[in-house]
């Protein structure tokens, strides 16, 4: 199977990279062409437009910024539909909101073109290895078709059911990392204000039933300042405002999500956006005049 991907940030290169180490036949577009340069060498084809790259592939991931980009990437000027084969398949793995999603994907069937939506949880790090989880959503005759790839990026690939509820699951579980980093840097603040090193609350805390994957791994580099991005706090941010907004269409409160919402834009504010989002420690330093 051929296979396009759209969007080489930092999860794109990754995912691009383990396909490409698998022997796949990957083509692949971003709007800033430099950040192609190294699945370049490695490989990949790189074409000038969307419409180019389904005229080419069977397969298509998206991996971009929101739902507009999505939209920009798939409908319009030089955009995937203008370039499609009978045989293509989109997969985005964007995280939008879920309503966005049906909507996407009803415009794309306008065109004859199916769409399922593969959200996934886990960074570059684990993508470059095929361990990140994915949720699957949509099309039940075009995931099974693309399943044996999906499964090469990720080590668990649960489909969910119809179109939307995957990002649906992808934003409650963006919604579990912000409250956990946003308590465990309290956590830290508060032990370390008292005069208590951080790494005997971390210790005792991975004792305990309470313990997470961020507790026993990121909390030390928390502690030790190392905010290497694997998913941005300016990411998060933009996902945790998507929360906000989906909460709202709901109709119901979210109280500590709108509450983080603030917490994150401040944070943006002070220049950290580009860190790791367990950056977010940083702020919360920075507010209570811990150097």
């Amino acid at each position: 199977m051929k296979i396009g991907i759209i969007g080489i940030g930092m999860l794109g290169n990754a995912v691009a990279l383990r396909l490409l180490d698998l022997g796949y036949d990957i083509t692949v577009y971003n709007r800033t062409q430099g950040k192609t340069n190294e699945v370049e060498k490695k490989g990949a084809h790189v074409v000038s437009s969307p419409k180019i790259m389904a005229e080419k592939v069977e397969l298509i991931i998206i991996i971009v910024k929101d739902a507009e980009a999505v939209k920009e990437i798939s409908f319009r000027k030089n955009g995937i539909v203008e370039g499609k084969n009978n045989k293509l398949i989109v997969a985005d793995m964007s995280t939008i909101d879920p309503v966005e999603s049906k909507n996407i994907a009803k415009e794309f069937q306008q065109y004859q073109i199916k769409k399922i939506e593969i959200p996934v949880m886990g960074g570059p790090n684990v993508a470059i290895t095929g361990k990140l989880v994915m949720m699957a959503s949509g099309s039940k005759d075009s995931f099974n078709y693309c399943k044996k790839v999906f499964e090469k990026i990720a080590n668990k690939v649960l489909f969910l059911g119809e179109q939307g509820v995957a990002n649906s699951i992808k934003l409650a579980m963006n919604l579990q990392i912000t409250m956990l980093a946003l308590s465990l840097s309290e956590g830290i603040t508060l032990v370390k204000k008292s005069n208590v090193d951080p790494k005997i609350f971390l210790e005792v805390l991975n004792s305990t039933y309470f313990k997470t994957g961020m507790s026993e791994n990121k909390a030390f580099k928390m502690i030790e300042g190392n905010h290497d991005a694997t998913f941005t706090l300016a990411n998060l941010k933009k996902d945790i405002t998507t929360m906000t907004n989906v909460a709202t269409n709901l109709g119901i409160e979210l109280p500590m999500i709108s509450k983080a919402e603030e917490i994150y834009e401040n944070a943006m504010k002070e220049g950290l956006g580009d860190l790791d989002y367990t950056g977010i420690i940083q702020y919360i330093k920075k507010i209570n005049n811990i150097l």
